[in-house]
């Protein structure tokens, strides 16, 4: 008893789950149409049926009253005769049930078939010429004659009805076998042609199933049939196509980053241990402590650059843009290099149009303070390097073009100087090898880009390099009052990473 409740209530499980699939859904649906198609089609064909035969017997009833007419307007009427014959046509239609009735002036009949049914005998009420109508199972028309003959008025011709309910009766159960046929068939055939419907799409469930975060090559089947499924398949492959490349970029990022940790702390270790070796001057521990104060700087620097990456890449931005002064911003860094350009021999240009974005003073300032480091590192003495914004012609956006002419930069390495960690040819350094965490050009194209603007690199080597920052510009005169739309609320990381 126990084992067979525990089938019925696995079966009643099973059925709750097929009954939620969309599998079982489109079956309901398709048979539920197919069925009301079906019987509504029959239905139709049924009435159109029972028209026809209905229509059929009035014409038949017109024609031969017609005919009775014709014979009593021939000349001399030979009534006797005339009633033999009609008798003979009832005998040969008795089968239908064929009757005639001749009536006189005062309604009364005045001949009559002898298989006449009492119902159209005993008729009284007065009957429309054109409509033939239905009493009992009998159906009868009267035709009022224009000129009486023989004492006859009016003729009554009517027929059975039996035979053509008869009819009617077996189209009715044709229809009803045939809708049981339907109501059988639909849910399975539906069943059916929601399975090869839906089979796709279980492909696609069994693939999705696979996907690991490890494993993000593998892709959702495409079929070719460029339906709706295909467009799904394609959508989420897309998807996928985007999340590999950003996870490849999170590992990268962070195996970069380890390593790139790893090295300093290597050496601030092995220091450490060299030095406590053996008793040594105090001068010996003043030094050691001012080289791990500069590899500590190196690492704090590099983690609120990897923060600050973090930061500008994030979908949702840890800042409010608002309204600033670029021109002011730009101009204060290039007061901040401009005592470092001078010692290194170069020459620091500006020409700074006045012109408002909507930013983070932070951040940009990073920016210009970055490429100035680099144009000033990249630049032998006695060059120069030019700064300088300027509107566009339909004051749309803004440009801030930082040019030196120094060593320059290759062409096949201008678009892997915005990657994260990639230093280029060191070579191209006149005097000290570049020092840094390869990090400064990609922070620029991730700020400038969580800005809605875009960073370009125009560089040739032994010419010099030219980069240029195009920024939506901003009209401080549609900030209500003129202050502040926004309220700045600045990353602590891009804090320390601008100092």
């Amino acid at each position: 008893m126990s084992s067979l409740q525990n089938w019925f209530g696995e079966l009643w499980k099973s059925l709750q789950t097929t009954s939620q699939t969309l599998r079982f859904r489109l079956m309901v649906w398709n048979a539920i149409v197919v069925v009301l198609a079906a019987g509504a089609t029959l239905a139709g064909l049924r009435e159109g049926v029972r028209f026809a035969l209905y229509h059929e017997v009035d014409q038949l009833l017109a024609e031969d009253t017609r005919q009775i007419v014709l014979m009593l307007d021939e000349r001399p009427v030979d009534i006797a005769d005339m009633y033999q014959t009609l008798e003979q046509h009832a005998e040969g239609h008795i089968q239908h049930g064929w009757f005639v009735e001749f009536l006189g002036a005062d309604g009364k009949v005045v001949w009559a078939s002898a298989k006449a049914p009492e119902e159209a005998l005993n008729y009284a009420k007065p009957i429309s010429d054109s409509r033939p109508i239905e009493v009992g199972s009998i159906r009868f028309a009267q035709h009022k004659l224009d000129k009486p003959s023989e004492g006859i008025v009016a003729i009554r011709l009517g027929t059975s009805m039996l035979p053509i309910w008869n009819d009617l009766a077996r189209v009715d159960r044709q229809v009803l076998v045939g809708s049981g046929i339907v109501l059988l068939l639909a849910p399975l055939c539906g069943y059916w042609l929601a399975g090869r419907a839906t089979e796709p799409l279980s492909d696609m469930i069994h693939a999705s199933a696979r996907l690991r975060p490890s494993h993000l090559e593998e892709r959702l089947p495409w079929r070719g049939a460029g339906d709706e499924l295909d467009q799904l398949a394609a959508t989420i492959n897309g998807l996928l196509d985007r999340i590999a490349v950003h996870v490849s970029k999170k590992q990268d990022l962070l195996a970069n980053a380890a390593h790139e940790l790893r090295t300093p702390l290597a050496a601030i270790r092995s220091s450490i241990e060299v030095t406590l070796n053996e008793t040594r001057a105090v001068e010996d521990y003043q030094e050691l402590l001012g080289e791990l104060i500069e590899e500590n700087n190196h690492l704090e620097t590099l983690v609120n650059q990897l923060l600050l990456l973090s930061e500008t890449e994030s979908d949702r931005r840890f800042f409010h843009l608002h309204p600033i002064s670029l021109d002011q911003a730009v101009l204060r860094s290039v007061e901040m290099f401009r005592g470092v350009a001078e010692e290194n021999g170069l020459t620091l240009n500006s020409k700074l149009e006045p012109s408002w974005v909507k930013g983070n003073v932070e951040h940009l300032r990073q920016v210009v303070n970055n490429l100035l480091d680099n144009a000033v590192k990249f630049t032998p003495e006695g060059g120069r390097i030019d700064v300088t914004i300027r509107k566009s012609p339909d004051l749309s956006t803004v440009e801030l073009a930082i040019a030196d002419n120094g060593c320059g930069i290759r062409e096949e390495d201008h678009e892997k100087v915005f990657e994260r960690f990639y230093r280029g040819d060191r070579k191209r350094v006149p005097g000290e090898p570049t020092q840094g965490t390869g990090l400064g050009l990609s922070i620029c194209a991730a700020v400038i880009a969580s800005h809605d603007g875009t960073i370009r690199l125009e560089s040739a080597p032994d010419v010099g390099t030219t980069f240029r920052i195009t920024l939506p510009l901003y009209d401080p005169n549609t900030a209500e009052d003129g202050r502040e739309v926004d309220e700045e609320t600045v990353g602590e990381s891009a804090k320390q990473a601008a100092k």
